[in-house]
């Protein structure tokens, strides 16, 4: 059997069958249905905030986000992360500033966001990379001095805390994905959440084509409802979060543990947050220690994967980026398997692999 870098998390089929007697009952398949609202209650008791829209999935939770800002001219925001931070920046006719990022956190690098400032920036979109938090007490400070919006693309961040407080629960509007590659999942989904009820009207509105009425319209609108079938598996997969998160966190200090003593370094997460082990990155001395172990993996039937290469900064369709660290880093780290059905066995054996190959460079 093959070792992917990633696979769903699956509650038992009994749970999600229960849920489906209901929808076949109702007939209510999609439009805000019972269920999707059910879901959004126990995720806000869940993440301890206010306001949480679920949406179909986290590339429109970018985009509504964009437009609910009404942001317009530059976007300041990261060359590493996936590539839908900056398509939603260019789907939303805006342009996107990159600024390059800390080579530990693999974040932006708040120090340097100020000379990105124009008279054009509007905003900046700062990714949790791979759920780890960003500086959000620096971009604070310098969206208030410059009178910016501040969205974070928290795609990775589900279960995130810092400070006490839930990741989402920072900036102007967070986003967060619930894509069947996360640790919590929808099978397709996101969200978007905002302390501020007048943004989340709006975005509500926009979810749903811009509707006020059966009849009216009070804004341009998508359509980023999600269905009542994405959201019972969401409500099967909410119980088994905890769960989750300590299995990932086992597998992921045994993946440290085991490569403590190699040339290689782990993601620096920032103090005072909770993690979740969304990812298991790791950054290699040079690429082609990344690929000679990358061929190796997939020898023994092991697919670990490279996110994010290539950097944003380097997409056919972006230019005029300087942002060396972030293409550097993007051609030396590779993204080690990680899901709750991994044994500590197979780590063990990925482990050794790659140490294997470290030693006989």
């Amino acid at each position: 059997m093959n070792i992917t870098v990633t696979k769903p998390f699956m509650p038992p089929y009994s749970e999600y069958e229960s849920y489906l007697y209901g929808i076949w009952e109702r007939e209510w398949l999609t439009n805000n249905g019972p269920l999707l609202n059910e879901l959004e209650l126990r995720l806000k008791d869940l993440l301890e905030i206010e306001h949480l829209l679920v949406l179909s999935n986290g590339t429109i939770a970018l985009q509504i986000a964009i437009s609910a800002l009404d942001l317009t001219g530059e976007i300041i925001t990261t060359p590493f992360s996936y590539v839908a931070t900056t398509s939603s920046i260019l789907w939303e006719s805006c342009d996107p500033v990159m600024v390059d990022i800390d080579s530990k956190t693999l974040n932006i690098d708040a120090a340097k966001i100020e000379k990105a400032i124009t008279p054009k920036t509007t905003a900046i979109l700062a990714t949790h990379v791979f759920g780890n938090p960003c500086d959000i007490e620096q971009i604070g400070d310098i969206a208030k001095k410059h009178n910016l919006k501040v969205i974070y693309d928290a795609a990775h961040a589900f279960g995130v805390k810092y400070k006490g407080k839930s990741l989402l629960s920072y900036g102007d509007i967070s986003t967060c994905s619930f894509h069947s590659t996360k640790l919590f999942h929808t099978i397709e989904g996101g969200s978007v959440s905002t302390q501020d009820p007048k943004i989340l009207k709006r975005m509500a509105m926009m979810r749903n084509f811009g509707h006020s009425s059966a009849t009216e319209f009070g804004d341009i609108g998508i359509n980023g409802k999600n269905s009542e079938f994405h959201a019972a598996m969401g409500l099967c997969n909410l119980k088994y979060v905890p769960e989750i998160l300590a299995t990932r966190k086992i597998i992921c200090d045994r993946y440290k543990v085991n490569l403590s003593d190699c040339t290689l370094k782990f993601q620096e997460i920032i103090l005072e947050a909770e993690y979740n082990n969304a990812y298991c990155p790791v950054i290699f001395e040079n690429e082609a220690i990344l690929i000679k172990i990358l061929k190796e993996l997939n020898l023994n039937n092991i697919f670990p994967r490279r996110y994010f290469y290539p950097s944003l900064s380097e997409l056919p369709y972006i230019s005029g980026q300087n942002v060396p660290l972030a293409e550097d880093i993007s051609r030396r780290i590779l993204c080690l398997p990680l899901y709750h059905t991994l044994s500590i066995e197979e780590v063990d054996m990925i482990c050794r692999i790659i140490k294997r190959e470290i030693r006989y460079e």
